[in-house]
């Protein structure tokens, strides 16, 4: 058994167990702000899975997001009160709105992809790994550097979190209209 697996395993016992260490770094992230930037992955054999690398231009941050709805202001003047609704639900998942979040912060970079770290009673917590565009050592990497061109993909739903509120990560009945988009079939 290599050394991630055992890494995994104790990642994953931690959440099961809900452990002192885990309650503290979530106490922690709280008292933060809603993106800060990390030195390393708390999850290091997560973030490699997604295609975290060591290397300069690669920055990982963390992100909360408050679970809920999301609340709307109340309209001004006369209208129907059954009409005034105030709380939606968002049609993105949290994972998407946290990319996005990190993506206006470091606005030089680019979302490779993103995983869950924690949640408590009113935050979801993940971290979000990026790519700088014009760091010479993700250009020159073979794997970063067509990922490097596709400018705002968070935007577009290119990540994987992205995809899959498109729709596109199943094939089969009822997905027929998902592709090449929604808005393009309901052109057509």
């Amino acid at each position: 058994m290599g050394i991630a697996k055992y890494m995994r395993a104790t990642f994953q016992q931690e959440y099961k167990e809900r452990s002192p260490l885990l309650r503290e770094r979530l106490a922690e992230w709280r008292k933060e702000g809603s993106v800060v930037r990390i030195e390393r992955p708390t999850n290091l054999v997560r973030a490699r899975e997604l295609g975290y690398k060591a290397k300069q231009g690669v920055i990982v941050a963390r992100v909360k997001v408050r679970k809920g709805l999301r609340k709307r202001q109340k309209p001004m003047g006369g209208r129907k009160p059954s009409k005034s609704a105030r709380f939606f639900a968002y049609r993105k998942s949290y994972q998407s709105v946290a990319e996005e979040r990190a993506n206006r912060k470091f606005s030089n970079a680019e979302v490779l992809n993103s995983y869950y770290v924690g949640e408590d009673g009113s935050y979801i917590f993940y971290e979000v790994i990026l790519l700088d565009r014009s760091s010479p050592s993700i250009q020159n990497d073979k794997e970063y550097k067509n990922i490097i061109k596709q400018r705002g993909r968070v935007y577009r739903g290119l990540t994987s979190s992205g995809r899959k509120h498109r729709g596109l990560l199943h094939k089969g009945f009822g997905t027929n209209k998902n592709r090449p988009s929604v808005r393009a079939n309901i052109r057509g």
